[in-house]
Formats: structure tokens, sequence, C-alpha cells
């Protein structure tokens, strides 16, 4: 009998974590755009900011970034997520694998309030991909001090 319930269990367990792996998946889906359908929307009427939100090696890596995007280092953003307007349509990018640092300052921003922040998928690499326009990035680089550091999560 003991086995057949630690059975159950396990099954739930697995349910219970696929309906959360689902349910996230749904909610980046909701907060994600294409590559063409950013450079649609920048060059239509609409006011659309675009935050380039690399880590700084990737920036060093890939000096260029998206025309008209605002540089805003990521730990920025967590520590003082009031400098993303939220009455406007806003979409991070960067350059990790599976989109890991817009994924994150996406989470973080929907989590206090923001209901108008996209993530685009694919980021840098997904742009240059359809053949989009990069401009060089012409500011500085600056690394985070241990100090300053957000705690890993």
């Amino acid at each position: 009998m003991s086995l057949l319930a630690i059975g159950v269990s396990t099954v739930i367990s697995c349910l219970g974590v696929f309906s959360w792996v689902k349910r996230t998946n749904n909610d980046f889906e909701r907060h994600s755009i294409s590559a063409s359908e950013l450079h649609a929307l920048m060059g239509s009427e609409k006011d659309v900011l675009v935050f380039d939100v690399r880590q700084p090696l990737d920036l060093l890596a890939y000096p260029e970034q998206i025309p008209g995007a605002h540089r805003v280092p990521p730990d920025e953003v967590l520590k003082r997520p009031n400098i993303i307007p939220k009455d406007k349509d806003v979409v991070f990018y960067c350059t990790c694998p599976s989109d890991k640092t817009s994924r994150m300052v996406l989470s973080r921003t929907v989590v206090l309030g923001f209901s108008r922040v996209k993530l685009l998928k694919g980021g840098l690499a997904g742009w240059k991909e359809m053949g989009f326009p990069v401009e060089p990035y012409l500011g500085t680089v600056t690394f985070p001090s241990a100090a300053t550091a957000p705690p890993k999560a």
C-alpha cells in the first residue's frame, strides 16, 4: 500500500510542477515580442522604449545595439525599477541563451505591477538574424563591484 501512496504522490507532484512550468511559460509568451513585431512597432507612430539590459561582458563581446535603445544595466533595473516608465510600452533585450537576463528583469517589473513590459524573443541575436539594423554602442561599460552586486539567487 505504501508503494501505491508514493506513486500517487509522485504523479501529483509531477503534475503540479508541469502546471507551474506551463503557467510560467504562458506568462513569458504574453510578455514577449518577436524581432519582426518590434521592428514594425518601432516604425509605427507608437511610442516604445527599448532597453538593452545585457550584462557588461556581453556588451563588451557585442558592442552594438538596436538603434535608439537605452542602455540600462540589469542590476540597476532591479535596484531602481522606477527608472522604467509605467505609462509607456517597454521592451527589454539581452544576448543570453533563452533570454535569461531579460526574463529576470521582466519578472521583477511584472511583480512590481508593470503591465506594458515585454522581452525581445531571441534578443540581439534574433534581431540581427532578421537583418534589422544595429548601431555601435558608444557608451561606457561599467562593472558592479562586489559590494554593490545584487545577491545571487
